[in-house]
């Protein structure tokens, strides 16, 4: 496998589920400083030319939540997902889609400062219903899907942990900022994390 990766992206999140796994790969540094994300090479890759991307056995994967769904399928003896067929799966896969499709739209338009955005018309609501959803969501003690940590927890712990690092969340709740530590404290999140992120 390969997976393409920039330390100041959000292949910061694939990185940490390889590591949670002790996936073997090869890591590809991207410089989108440099513009290397925009080389006919790695647009070859991704068309978009967004990292992360993973690589594996000629199947290329995109999208943060794509590649952390696929490799907690991929390892499936690590138990990072439910099983196909569990009651859980359904909640399983909101927490690994809704930050993506809601969370970091409204994060972004948030800081843009856009004004009357319609509820209605926009996939993601708006900002005070979004605050509402991560207090739901966020797990009083443990993790997202109980008492075992799985890859719900880096796709909507990581975005909470990105949206407090970066002021996109400025005065998070107790509730999430006690999950956010609980992240910020696993091994694998620590080692696959630059010290400043601690």
């Amino acid at each position: 496998m390969k997976h393409y990766y920039h330390p100041m992206s959000r292949a910061v999140t694939t990185h940490w589920m390889l590591t949670e796994l002790d996936a073997e790969h090869e890591q590809v540094v991207i410089d989108y400083t440099a513009g290397e994300n925009n080389t006919p090479e790695y647009r070859a890759i991704n068309p978009m030319g967004k990292i992360p991307a993973l690589v594996d056995e000629g199947v290329v994967i995109t999208e943060t939540a794509a590649i952390v769904a696929y490799l907690a399928d991929k390892f499936a003896d690590k138990g990072m997902a439910p099983d196909v067929g569990s009651s859980q799966r359904g909640s399983y896969y909101r927490y690994l889609f809704y930050p993506g499709t809601t969370l970091e739209p409204m994060f972004t338009f948030n800081q843009l400062d856009v004004e009357n955005l319609s509820p209605q018309s926009t996939g993601w609501g708006d900002l005070e219903r979004c605050l509402q959803t991560i207090e739901q969501m966020t797990p009083e003690v443990d993790w997202a899907l109980g008492p075992d940590f799985t890859a719900a927890d880096v796709v909507f712990g990581g975005t909470l942990d990105f949206a407090v690092q970066f002021g996109w969340l400025t005065s998070p709740s107790p509730k999430v900022a006690a999950y956010v530590k609980r992240i910020k404290n696993r091994d694998a999140y620590r080692r696959s994390h630059d010290e400043s992120w601690h």
